[in-house]
């Protein structure tokens, strides 16, 4: 997977670049682009959970990773030949995103067949740090090869490593476990329902996702938004905007890691996280210079990746397994879905006030769905938010949550004892 992320973020990057520069769509396709990459999230991903519960995860894995590098090639060979269109780029996005929708929720299900629970914390933290590594590697890399190869022998490139993990999967000695693959018989509409119902009944869950769908919405557009900051507020070309997705990726690494030393994840780290993450984007935009906008990208990286591995861990490990592909995948869809909504508006915004104004807007809008998810869902979970005077000003965050009936996988540890003066000392512990 290290090999063909690589791939991934050089064709992430170098597909914005084609339709921004090459293509001169400007701003606002760029973000359609964007926005139609990840539209399949929304209309796919939910298939593609009952798949992940319903069939083989390692053949589900090696058809996905097939059918995108069937779609580089495709993309490298129309723009190597020069009749490349912007239309044909929008189709070809929409197409890659319909395989990582597929792809995803079997990716992240398997990790848990893999290992045992004990290690799953640790192990999706890793997982992430693949990711993560990768993207340290691909955006500057494909901002070199732009400049000296073209866009076209990049996306070829891209497909090329699809065969790395494919090859993987098919010398991988493994034997699925007991259950890792679904022998319910319902229609598709009962089984999706299923999944669906199963979060409504987890107000812990539906706090979770409404944060992430503010942050995945209009906060993670990094790739249009740098795109944007590079080439219009500080006037650098291709090589720049790929460091940039480089000196992000170092932050998002260091975050991985950290994460990796994380037994259980915390909720109070999710919410929390979420409003730094807006506070820092603001404080990015305002970056009087290329450089110190760069520096300003690492800690944001950070933040983002410890949010993210620390729901994407919390909801694997309180998730039973016969449903955990499709709640996966519905996680997915609100984390990702929300850019062919998100995306869009960004791009208008940057065309109307300015890129600026892309990287402070999401800022602010992550911040709000954060706080909106703690002032209306946090308490149906368990979660109290209450002033504290004594010793010194502050909130206090108490948490009083009732365990889910039917996990296989266990609850993941959100009490601790309370500390300092005046902490709670019944049946509730600090969040």
């Amino acid at each position: 997977m290290l090999v063909s992320n690589i791939g991934t973020w050089m064709q992430q990057i170098t597909q914005l670049w084609l339709v921004l520069v090459v293509l001169d769509g400007g701003a606002r396709a760029t973000g359609i682009t964007l926005g139609l990459q990840f539209l399949p999230f929304l209309l796919v991903a939910p298939f593609g959970g009952l798949l992940a519960d319903r069939l083989p995860k390692r053949n589900l894995l090696i058809f996905s990773n097939a059918f995108m590098g069937i779609i580089g090639l495709v993309l490298g060979i129309l723009t190597l030949t020069g009749v490349a269109q912007i239309w044909q780029v929008y189709l070809l996005a929409f197409l890659l995103g319909a395989g990582k929708a597929l792809d995803n929720p079997a990716r992240q299900a398997f990790v848990s067949e893999l290992v045992g629970p004990e290690d799953l914390p640790n192990a999706i933290a890793l997982n992430s740090t693949s990711f993560n590594a990768a993207r340290l590697i691909g955006p500057a890399l494909a901002g070199l090869l732009i400049h000296a190869i073209g866009t076209g022998w990049v996306f070829v490139i891209n497909a090329v490593t699809f065969a790395s993990p494919i090859i993987a999967l098919l010398l991988l000695r493994y034997r699925p476990p007991h259950g890792a693959v679904g022998q319910d018989t319902g229609g598709v509409i009962s089984r999706l329902s299923e999944g669906v119902r199963y979060v409504r009944g987890r107000p812990d869950l539906l706090m979770i996702m409404l944060i992430i769908f503010g942050l995945g919405t209009f906060g993670m557009n990094f790739e249009m938004t740098m795109a944007l900051m590079a080439t219009e507020v500080y006037e650098k070309g291709s090589g720049e905007y790929g460091v940039l997705g480089s000196i992000l990726a170092i932050g998002t690494l260091t975050g991985a890691l950290l994460s990796a030393r994380r037994k259980h994840p915390r909720r109070r780290l999710i919410v929390g996280g979420a409003v730094i993450f807006g506070l820092f984007q603001i404080v990015a935009a305002l970056m009087p210079n290329y450089v110190l906008f760069a520096i300003a990208l690492v800690p944001l990286g950070l933040i983002t990746m410890t949010v993210l591995i620390s729901a994407n861990t919390y909801v694997q490990t309180t998730v039973p397994a016969h449903v955990r592909g499709r709640v996966l995948a519905l996680y997915m869809m609100i984390l990702m879905g929300g850019k062919p909504v998100g995306a869009p508006v960004v791009g208008w915004v940057a065309d109307l006030f300015g890129a600026q104004w892309s990287f402070i807007g999401g800022g602010i809008l992550t911040i709000i769905f954060a706080i909106a998810a703690l002032v209306f869902i946090a308490p149906r979970s368990g979660i109290v938010v209450r002033p504290r005077f004594r010793p010194r000003p502050g909130l206090a965050v108490i948490v009083d949550l009732p365990r889910p009936a039917d996990t296989t996988a266990g609850t993941a540890p959100d009490h601790v004892p309370p500390r300092g003066p005046g902490a709670d000392t019944g049946p509730r512990a600090a969040a």
